[in-house]
């Protein structure tokens, strides 16, 4: 990380995750200037946080984490080889469609301007707006993990798992090898992971060691004795925090005592600064969520900006790496480091591996819809926890008149929290579409602004080179260095 802020460049990568660090590094490589921004201290994402510090422990976590997180490695180990520039605790709170980038780092604020940005901003995890979801002591099972990932910070108290999906299975088993009190896991999915994993072992071929993983979880959570039920309509009971969850199943209603409770639903593009930018999107219809249109190489509909890994639809950590290398691939052709044929050769081996996971993606979609993200809301669950909106509230909005999801931002003030609607975008339209009898497509998302991330007024004041004349990078649309940005 430099003192002083870097005014230009010619690729700027946003996000430190595996599409992020995989574009970079090849970038770099291939002769590009390349700088990363990350919100994170170190490199790696929020699949392989902190892996830098975990893999030289050796020690019970690294047994934790397992094999999969291990990997990580050797994606920050070439990237930090390559070359490329790296400014960690970096905060891009503005792209525009000129290239120009705003930055918030240790309190300060600056604008640079790149010739080409790929943005690896990845997903978040759904949100799981039930009854009582906002007590203290309710929150994502991936967020645990991080916990887990970044300071080896375990549960203390009667836990349970709720969700969908693998990932849920997986932080179960490593909550219990961490020797946390898990007091139970809850399905939510049509069908269990025992079940739909042996019956997808003669279909996908090739997956059998990854169907074969996820057995192994549900086995070991078996072998401890720990509950696995399926359930549906989950629902917090507490009064100042989480004390129980209550849920249906086999038709009766069953309550578990809890401390800490862990929803997991899927996760879906974090796409808040395509959005920002109107860069066309689409409802993704298999894994129910939004995402920004992009062709073979990443590239939007916004001249400059591609988007690579999870931020451009949910490909797993794998393809994240893959596809990062295709972006890179195509920026470092439109610069001019190589010719449009090197960049074709070289993505030959990187879509045969995409194709590939793609065929297990698609399984993924199929089998764990997030059921409880699209049941109709209770009256009183929370839809938008910074603005305390509730499901009942919007309804009688929309039967007020409120159609248009932007009207029912502007009066019911939801999406203007600190969260800026990344929290209750999905799950307001959802209540919008739902009341009027129609579709999330047809409902659309809300229209962002500027910035997209909480910025102190104060650093906007201090901005330091906001009236200069950033100069622009040499890049032309195809390489030609005599077209200017």
């Amino acid at each position: 990380m430099t003192d002083a802020p870097r005014t230009h460049c010619e690729l700027a990568i946003v996000g430190g995750g595996p599409a992020g660090l995989a574009a970079a590094a090849l970038a770099a490589e291939l002769g590009v200037e390349t700088i990363l921004f990350d919100e994170q201290p170190t490199p790696g994402g929020q699949i392989y946080r902190n892996i830098e510090a975990n893999s030289r422990k050796h020690d019970a976590l690294s047994n934790i984490l397992g094999a999969d997180y291990a990997k990580g490695l050797a994606l920050v180990e070439r990237f930090r080889r390559s070359g490329a520039a790296y400014e960690p605790l970096s905060a891009v709170w503005q792209i525009s469609a000129a290239g120009k980038l705003g930055v918030s780092q240790k309190g300060r604020a600056y604008l640079t301007r790149a010739g080409r940005v790929i943005l690896a901003t990845g997903a978040m995890e759904r949100p799981v707006p039930i009854p009582g979801w906002t007590l203290p002591g309710v929150m994502g099972a991936g967020a645990a993990q991080t916990l887990m990932k970044a300071s080896g910070l375990v549960p203390e108290e009667p836990t349970v798992i709720a969700g969908s999906g693998p990932l849920a299975y997986l932080v179960a088993l490593q909550v219990m090898k961490a020797g946390a009190p898990l007091s139970a896991v809850i399905d939510t999915s049509q069908k269990g992971l025992f079940e739909t994993g042996f019956a997808a072992l003669p279909v996908l071929s090739g997956f059998g060691r990854d169907l074969l993983k996820g057995l192994s979880w549900m086995a070991a959570l078996r072998k401890a004795r720990i509950p696995v039920f399926s359930g549906r309509n989950l629902a917090v009971e507490g009064i100042s925090r989480v004390e129980a969850v209550s849920f249906e199943t086999r038709g009766k209603r069953q309550r578990l005592p809890a401390s800490l409770l862990l929803l997991h639903e899927g996760v879906v593009p974090n796409n808040q600064i395509t959005a920002s930018l109107r860069c066309r999107h689409v409802w993704d219809t298999a894994q129910m969520a939004w995402r920004p249109w992009t062709d073979e190489w990443g590239a939007t509909s916004t001249e400059l900006v591609a988007v690579a890994g999870d931020g451009a639809g949910i490909s797993g950590a794998r393809a994240a790496a893959h596809r990062g290398r295709l972006a890179a691939l195509d920026a470092a052709c439109r610069i001019g480091r190589i010719s449009r044929a090197e960049r074709d050769e070289r993505a030959l081996p990187e879509r045969r591996h995409l194709q590939r996971e793609a065929r297990f993606r698609a399984f993924l979609d199929s089998t764990y819809r997030p059921t409880e993200a699209v049941r109709r809301l209770a009256d009183e669950a929370i839809a938008c926890r910074c603005e305390e909106v509730t499901a009942g509230e919007l309804r009688a909005f929309v039967a007020e008149g409120f159609t248009d999801i932007n009207q029912l931002k502007s009066f019911s003030r939801c999406g203007m929290g600190q969260c800026q609607g990344r929290m209750c975008g999905g799950t307001v339209a959802r209540v919008l579409a739902q009341s009027l009898e129609t579709d999330i497509e047809t409902v659309g998302y809300y229209r962002l602004r500027l910035p997209v991330k909480p910025l102190p007024v104060a650093q906007l004041a201090e901005l330091g080179n906001a009236e200069r004349d950033l100069r622009p990078s040499p890049m032309g649309v195809d390489g030609d260095p005599s077209q200017r940005v």
